[in-house]
């Protein structure tokens, strides 16, 4: 006996169909961010398993990883975050080096300044050098005084002053200036006479040494010759005079010309 399927409302839907209502649900809960959700695991497998079923000879479809909205918004928040960290480090590594580079500026400035205050110092200090006037013979008294008169001297008085010094004590210049006569003059015996910064002229004489030579520069205090008894001279001593000019006859009082320098004679 055979038997035919019934026509009508009661027929059953074909495989085809099902197949294809059944695909079409499953694109409706993909675009709706159903299946594939973090949010909807189980509905996410149910819709996955009926797929599977009315598509069984085929290979199963990959997996489709949706993220929702707050998921994205918490990703793009930490990327945020990163990147204004990474701006933020930036920023703060070119400040601090800003910050050594004008430190390193500030500081060599300060050096230079202290080196050049040094040097304006020592050139200060070098010119009051210069300037400075001292005795022949340190420590040592006038034994004669300026005019003195005397047969000694044959312009009938004493044109300089005597300082009281032993034999080979050291005579020194009074001040800077540059020898213009070193050697022997006459009653002066061995003598040099320096032509002073200042233009004037002083002279030493009677000296047992010469320790300098014409066209040298001298400084205060720098040791001319030694003291002695040559020339016109009773006895071991340095005659000093203090001139306009380098010729005799043109002196000027020794001790007020040592006072006016300074110098406590």
């Amino acid at each position: 006996m055979a038997f035919t399927r019934a026509t009508g409302k009661h027929r059953a839907r074909s495989r085809m169909t099902r197949r294809g209502a059944n695909m079409a649900k499953v694109a409706t809960l993909t675009a709706a961010g159903v299946i594939g959700t973090l949010g909807s695991p189980a509905l996410a497998a149910d819709a996955e398993a009926a797929v599977a079923q009315d598509a069984a000879p085929a290979a199963a479809p990959a997996p489709v990883i949706v993220i929702d909205g707050s998921l994205a918004a918490t990703i793009d928040a930490q990327a945020d975050a990163q990147h204004l960290a990474a701006r933020k480090a930036e920023a703060e590594a070119k400040a601090e080096a800003k910050r050594k580079a004008e430190a390193k500026r500030k500081a060599e400035a300060r050096a230079k300044e202290a080196r050049e205050a040094e040097e304006r110092a020592a050139r200060a200090a070098e010119r009051k050098r210069l300037a400075s006037f001292q005795l022949p013979v340190a420590g040592s008294p006038v034994t004669t005084g300026y005019r003195t008169g005397g047969a000694l001297w044959s312009s009938g008085s004493h044109s300089g002053v005597d300082f009281r010094a032993a034999s080979g004590t050291s005579v020194v210049a009074v001040g800077a200036g540059t020898v213009v006569e070193a050697g022997w003059g006459g009653a002066y015996g061995n003598n040099v006479v320096i032509r002073m910064n200042d233009g004037t002229f002083t002279q030493y004489g009677h000296l047992s040494s010469i320790g300098v030579s014409v066209g040298q520069s001298v400084t205060p205090g720098a040791r001319i010759g030694l003291s002695g008894s040559t020339g016109n001279s009773t006895g071991p001593h340095l005659h000093f005079e203090a001139r306009t000019t380098a010729e005799y006859g043109s002196d000027i009082d020794p001790v007020a010309y040592l006072r006016a320098h300074g110098v406590g004679v």
